[in-house]
């Protein structure tokens, strides 16, 4: 079986290497290089510096729209297309191509979560469980049928770096089944039911400041879902204080919003919240490292009693 694939990011890569293990794997399209870091250098991402070092084709069209690229696709003749956070949209001329389909590996139950940031959205969410799916895609977004779902416990611990890397492996276990009973014609794909579907946009940086008059829950699961992209921040000393680790912890009584407080446990330290208090347990001060709250504390002897904003 002859297999294009298409992905990104981290969590595209162990697919990659799952589909090496038994397919011939063809072709490899990422995203362009882009500029990255403080010296904003041109960075190659986790799925190219993967197929390279395993001598595999790679391709970086800024589009697949055009009748070139399109073209340069059906050259390599592919029996399948498997996709993987590729981070664009592929057109109906490209879905068309390979006799199989083009399968998607998504990080959510689908039809829940379709869209850009299905495991941030389950961290803000609360549920219980995560999963991943694998469709044929159509032309809508993450609307195609659905040949088979697996489903993973969200930790109270997961973020969302944690929780990827999960599903990622899970997801490339699952793609080892699929693929061959799809090609075998042992699955029938089941539609999506549209009336149970849930959508999830892009996490923006705006959304990254803490604000402390919600609720202790709703913000710790803002720390996890923000971690470890933007990031959950609040302001102390005129600098960014970064929530890396945090829970929920339940308080009768009634503090400004902001206000750090001294715990029993030496662990961590308090802010009040709009309902609660949110115990924190590791931080990062504006161009330091991360710390432990108790480290961070013995620096900082003013810290107890102030008002975070």
């Amino acid at each position: 079986m002859r297999v294009v694939f298409m992905g990104s990011p981290q969590f595209a890569v162990p697919p990659l290497e799952r589909l090496l293990d038994d397919y011939e794997v063809v072709a490899v399209y990422t995203q362009p290089d882009r500029p990255a870091g403080r010296g904003r250098g041109l960075a190659s991402s986790p799925v190219k510096r993967a197929a390279l070092a395993r001598g595999l084709e790679v391709v970086q069209p800024k589009s697949l729209k055009e009748a070139g690229v399109v073209a340069e696709l059906a050259g390599f003749h592919p029996d399948a297309i498997v996709v993987a956070a590729f981070g664009q949209i592929l057109p109906q001329s490209v879905l068309a191509l390979p006799r199989l389909g083009c399968l998607n590996i998504h990080p959510s139950l689908l039809p829940r979560f379709r869209g850009a940031s299905p495991v941030a959205s389950a961290i803000l969410a609360g549920d219980d469980f995560s999963g991943v799916s694998i469709m044929v895609m159509d032309e809508g977004l993450d609307t195609g049928p659905v040949l088979a779902r697996v489903q993973v416990p969200v930790s109270p611990r997961d973020t969302t770096g944690s929780l990827t890397a999960k599903l990622s492996w899970l997801g490339a276990r699952l793609l080892g089944e699929v693929l061959l009973s799809w090609a075998r014609g042992q699955l029938t794909p089941r539609p999506q039911d549209e009336a149970e579907a849930s959508y999830s946009s892009a996490i923006t940086k705006e959304e990254a400041e803490v604000d402390w008059h919600l609720p202790a829950v709703d913000i710790w699961r803002r720390v996890r879902a923000f971690e470890p992209w933007p990031g959950y921040y609040t302001r102390w000393g005129g600098k960014r204080l970064k929530i890396i680790e945090a829970a929920p912890l339940p308080s009768e009584k009634t503090f400004k919003a902001g206000r750090v407080l001294g715990l029993a446990s030496k662990e961590a330290f308090g802010v009040a919240t709009g309902g609660g208090v949110l115990a924190v347990l590791r931080v990062q001060l504006e161009g330091k490292q991360v710390l432990a709250a108790a480290d961070f504390l013995r620096g900082q002897r003013d810290f107890i009693g102030s008002v975070l904003t």
